[in-house]
């Protein structure tokens, strides 16, 4: 029973933990709470279910068609809505972030309207498999596999590549970066780029977990991939990966204990109490600013 539970929760804390890395790694490079990138995560699962459903595409080809366009979504948002509010307020950039919010989830719901879509039955074939007493389903391996590999590969990029190294140096001091030849620009736009891939792969998972994508489904997912970045210490890959994981698995068991009607407050819950007792999050670090 704990090994079913526990599967379940990975492969919903998966999820989490690809959305909760776009809000991570925005924050990590400009201090910004990215809010309108729950609704980039919808607009990924809507745009793979009219690939699927309407184009019949292959799942794989209209997710990592997903993942395209909402790299283009999230730089035209970057452009847009937040360069040229990067020397403004922090209130303003929040008050733009949430403009985009309202404005994507409203121009979902003109399009596809308020009902929820469900992906086609031949979408992905999804058998059981049984370990022991645990029957775990094709389809969560795949989200756990799907998911495990995008994080590999932002983790070789941000560790190995040439952006990644701009990436972290900019994250360090933005000034400073920019004074040592960084297009500090390039570097932020492909951070959103790549953030919302991820959002965009998350979106199309849970669509096919769930099977049901509808317009405000970005506004709850991205709430908890927030508490999730939190608890993991904002800013921190890893901690984004670890946040999303413990809290797909807690909010599962609590559903499993039959609170299921707390499901949505326990990440809340868990987001206060770390705030509580440990601001910078589980592998977050402290900040020092010089006076």
């Amino acid at each position: 029973m704990f090994f079913q539970q526990l599967i379940n929760g990975i492969a919903l804390g998966s999820t989490y933990a690809l959305i909760a890395l776009g809000y991570t790694m925005v924050y990590g490079i400009i201090t910004l709470i990215n809010f309108a990138h729950g609704e980039i995560y919808m607009v990924g699962a809507f745009v793979g279910l009219l690939l699927v459903a309407t184009f019949k595409l292959n799942i794989f080809v209209a997710m990592v068609l997903a993942m395209v366009t909402c790299m283009v979504l999230g730089v035209l948002i970057e452009l847009i809505a937040y360069r040229p509010l990067r020397k403004s307020s922090r209130l303003s950039a929040l008050i733009s972030a949430i403009g985009v919010s309202i404005f994507l989830s409203t121009l979902a719901q003109m399009i596809f309207g308020a009902d929820a879509k469900g992906f086609p039955s031949d979408a992905f074939p999804v058998n059981q498999i049984h370990i022991g007493d645990a029957d775990i389903s094709t389809l969560q391996l795949l989200i756990i596999g799907i998911s495990a590999i995008l994080m590999v590969a932002l983790e070789f990029i941000v560790q190995k590549t040439k952006i990644g190294k701009a990436m972290r140096a900019t994250s360090e001091d933005y000034n400073t970066a920019a004074l040592m030849g960084i297009n500090v620009n390039v570097v932020i736009s492909f951070t959103f780029a790549l953030g919302s891939a991820l959002a965009a792969a998350g979106g199309v998972l849970v669509g096919l977990l769930f099977n049901a994508v509808s317009f405000n489904m970005g506004l709850m997912a991205g709430l908890k991939a927030f508490a999730a970045a939190v608890l993991g210490g904002i800013g921190s890959i890893p901690g984004a990966m670890l946040g999303g994981l413990l809290l797909g698995i807690t909010e599962v068991l609590g559903v499993a204990a039959g609170y299921s009607s707390y499901r949505d407050a326990i990440a809340f819950a868990i987001l206060v109490l770390v705030l509580l007792v440990r601001p910078t999050g589980l592998l977050g670090r402290k900040i020092q600013k010089k006076v």
